[in-house]
């Protein structure tokens, strides 16, 4: 299953780069191939100041070692060794009317010191993180991811959609991150359902990511917008950045597994703001994107 699936990840990765290569149409992903003391590496691709897209990384890990002792807490689990791999991927449009958004898709193992398996699983999903809402846009992303669920099960989409909005929540600030997707964890092998099903769904999720995504930047990439849209836009890319350094697992799984700092932060906007107690105008386009993100919503 690790064999297939590593692969899987680096031709998605080939994919996703390329296409969105195209549509910028200037910039190229700069390729970094690191290696991990402890076990394994990575291929993190990263454009940044491109035409359309500000920042941007698709990233590919393979690791494995000793189970840090913080993560052993964290799984409750003895001392024991791990595998893990995926693909984690954020993209941050420089147009403001033009949605960030993000994805990961992985797969862990964990063994006894005599390498028998003892557990696997996958995990993964997509959201969307507009600055200005059209309905359109969040409906055309929650169809895609719709249409990819309902190939496996009928219950995914609500079930995996409303994980979702629970685990991309700035509790602090009483508000979602975006407008949601898909996020999915701890895909077990069960009577009903092996691995390799659960690969099959992981896989089509995967695949769905550049339906559900591109005509959405592309409809947006070169839409006209001025300073006030673009303070905006760095305002509540504060709150992407706080949810990440604050509530992400992926990010505090690679902090506290001496993962490689620059793959982990890439997720992070190059231009971003904190400005004290700001709220948008009441009525304006921007208190609507509030709004829904304090009250989320079923798209489809």
């Amino acid at each position: 299953m690790r064999l297939q699936f590593v692969e899987y990840i680096k031709q998605l990765q080939d994919t996703i780069t390329s296409r969105l290569e195209a549509i910028d149409g200037s910039a190229r992903f700069k390729e970094d191939n690191w290696v991990r003391k402890e076990g394994g590496g990575g291929r993190t691709r990263v454009l940044e100041n491109g035409t359309v897209i500000e920042k941007g990384g698709v990233n590919i890990s393979e690791v494995h070692g000793a189970l840090a002792p913080a993560m052993q807490k964290y799984f409750n689990v003895g001392d024991c060794d791990f595998f893990a791999c995926g693909l984690s991927l954020v993209i941050h449009p420089k147009n403001p009317y033009a949605p960030t958004v993000h994805a990961n898709w992985r797969y862990f193992e964990m063994y006894e010191k005599d390498g028998t398996l003892v557990d696997s699983w996958f995990g993964g999903g997509q959201d969307l993180t507009p600055y200005y809402l059209f309905e359109e846009d969040a409906i055309h992303f929650h169809k895609t991811c719709k249409t990819a669920c309902d190939a496996h099960d009928l219950e995914f989409y609500p079930h995996y959609k409303t994980r979702c909005d629970e685990y991309f929540y700035n509790d602090h600030r009483g508000e979602a991150r975006g407008i949601g997707g898909l996020f999915f964890d701890y895909l077990k092998a069960t009577p009903e359902r092996s691995m390799q099903d659960w690969y099959n769904f992981v896989t089509q999720i995967g695949d769905s990511f550049l339906d559900a995504y591109a005509p959405i930047l592309e409809k947006r990439k070169a839409l006209p917008y001025g300073e006030k849209q673009r303070d905006w836009q760095e305002v509540r890319r504060g709150r992407y950045v706080e949810f990440n350094l604050v509530h992400d697992k992926g990010t505090l799984f690679g902090l506290k597994t001496n993962g490689r700092i620059e793959s982990i932060l890439m997720s992070l906007p190059p231009h971003v703001q904190w400005r004290y107690d700001h709220h948008p105008e009441p009525g304006s386009e921007e208190a609507k994107l509030v709004d829904v993100l304090e009250n989320p919503r079923d798209w489809v």
